[in-house]
């Protein structure tokens, strides 16, 4: 006999409503921008500076020595090729991305950091709140001294662990790192990047001024230290508002490093012991190089593959096991350092039609425009713009400093009030804007989408230039010389 059941056909299943609001893909956005760039060169005229030698042998611009060139919008075949130039341009945030998490990968395969893990989470089970603030801290004050803003990439998968056994998750780990060190190297106290490079740009005394940039380090901490601390609360008290709360990769993270709190303590091997001094030698060896010996990506990328080949090694892992860490922290890691190579592609297509010059002409003539009192403001917003461009601090530096420093004189801004909007400018989108490689990495390492992290972080990017305008309205009000 026959039953009438309703088919659960899909015409009978209800038709999930799309979002207007919902952000697109990475790729699809990254792409879009490349399309814009490229119909830019096809529009705005061709221009360049004349470059000449720079602090320190770097090389930077003439100021006075704008000139239209003909005209070179880019074709076809050059936007084929954008992608493919921008990842051999940034082929060494890529090879790091790859590097540092094959050897994170190498490094849980050992077992040590499930250990260390385990026993930092009863260390602070009853005030694990106050890591945030703690670690925070420590991170702002490295990269305001040493300008590296990059070791967030070494920061993440560090922590990740911790954070997710405290009963965080992912984004609050990112938020540690990225925005710990963006505080640290903006307001640059003894930055040599940002700081130091724009003073001696400006004719100005190496690191003046930093009673003013000392208190704006304060402020803009405390504030990311309160909005991280306050989601990851709202996480912890109910972890179903996580953004991340329904990614599997997340629940996997959880499972791993999340354990009852009665279950017993893990128990490091004697080869385990010596494989965890062993890592912290290398780490000391990695500060050594990157404060005395000015290691970079290039360095540290190599030194982690020695890490995680003679740390495996001493916990007991064949080469076999090694290899296979390696490579399944390849394949974590793989979407990251692609995005890092792809955003690199609006700058290449800006360079290959020879209008990045012209951009930075015409934002000095723009804030050259604007009336006194707005101009440090300006000054702000023309930073912040570019670096959606040049994502680099030193290399932003180079190209508007010469400009924007003797424009300042002309306006009615104070050299040092110049050099401050260009250090708040270029330090607060580092962490929003996705041509950023070393922020994209560090999503990457985290395992959060830029679209999560836009949602998480827009509100605190508000707060801090709501900070940023009130300490150049104050400066410019107080014409702040240092």
């Amino acid at each position: 006999m026959s039953q009438n059941t309703p088919s659960s056909s899909s015409s009978d299943r209800p038709t999930p409503k799309k979002s207007w609001c919902r952000i697109p893909d990475i790729y699809a956005v990254l792409f879009i921008f490349i399309a814009l760039a490229a119909i830019a060169t096809h529009f705005v005229p061709a221009g360049q500076f004349e470059r000449v030698p720079g602090p320190n042998g770097r090389i930077t611009i003439d100021p006075n020595s704008y000139e239209q060139i003909a005209s070179s919008p880019v074709g076809i075949v050059d936007f084929m090729l954008a992608i493919p130039n921008g990842l051999m341009s940034a082929g060494e945030v890529v090879f790091f991305t790859f590097m540092i998490g094959g050897m994170f990968m190498v490094l849980r395969r050992t077992g040590i950091i499930e250990i260390g893990v385990d026993k930092l989470t009863r260390r602070f089970a009853r005030q694990n709140l106050l890591t945030i603030p703690v670690l925070m801290t420590v991170f702002a004050l490295i990269a305001t001294v040493i300008g590296t803003q990059e070791l967030a990439l070494v920061y993440v998968p560090v922590i990740l662990p911790l954070m997710i056994a405290l009963r965080f998750d992912s984004v609050t780990a990112a938020a540690v790192a990225l925005c710990a060190t963006t505080v640290g190297f903006t307001t640059g106290v003894l930055n040599p990047i940002n700081t130091g490079l724009g003073q001696q740009l400006s004719d100005l005394p190496l690191y003046s001024g930093y009673g003013l940039r000392v208190v704006a380090f304060v402020v803009m901490l405390a504030a990311a230290i309160f909005f991280v601390m306050r989601y990851a609360r709202m996480v912890h008290q109910t972890p179903s508002l996580s953004l991340l709360s329904s990614d599997t990769s997340e629940s996997e993270k959880r499972s791993l490093y999340q354990h009852a709190d009665n279950s017993p303590a893990l128990i490091a091997s004697a080869r385990q012991k010596l494989a965890a001094i062993a890592t912290f030698a290398f780490f000391a060896v990695l500060v050594y190089g990157v404060l005395q010996q000015g290691w970079f990506m290039m360095e540290m990328a190599g030194l982690f593959i020695i890490m995680g080949i003679v740390v495996g090694l001493i916990a007991g892992l064949d080469t076999d096991e090694i290899c296979a860490g390696f490579n399944q922290g390849f394949r974590d890691v793989l979407v990251g350092a692609m995005i890092a190579g792809v955003a690199r592609g609006v700058a290449v297509m800006l360079e290959d039609g020879h209008i990045m010059d012209t951009l930075v002409f015409g934002l000095g003539n723009l804030v050259g425009g604007l009336p006194t009192l707005l101009s440090a403001i300006g000054m702000f917003f023309a930073q912040l713009g570019f670096n959606f461009i040049v994502p680099s601090g030193s290399g932003q530096a180079l190209v508007t400093m010469p400009l924007m420093a003797p424009l300042s004189d002309i306006i009615g801004v104070t050299r040092q009030t110049a050099v401050l909007a260009f250090q708040l400018g270029d330090g607060i989108g580092n962490i929003l804007y996705p041509t950023s490689g070393y922020f994209m990495a560090t999503l990457a390492l985290a395992g959060v989408p830029w679209q999560k992290w836009v949602k998480f972080f827009f509100p605190l990017f508000c707060v801090w230039i709501a900070i940023a305008l009130g300490f150049l309205i104050f400066a410019q009000a107080t014409q702040w010389t240092g």
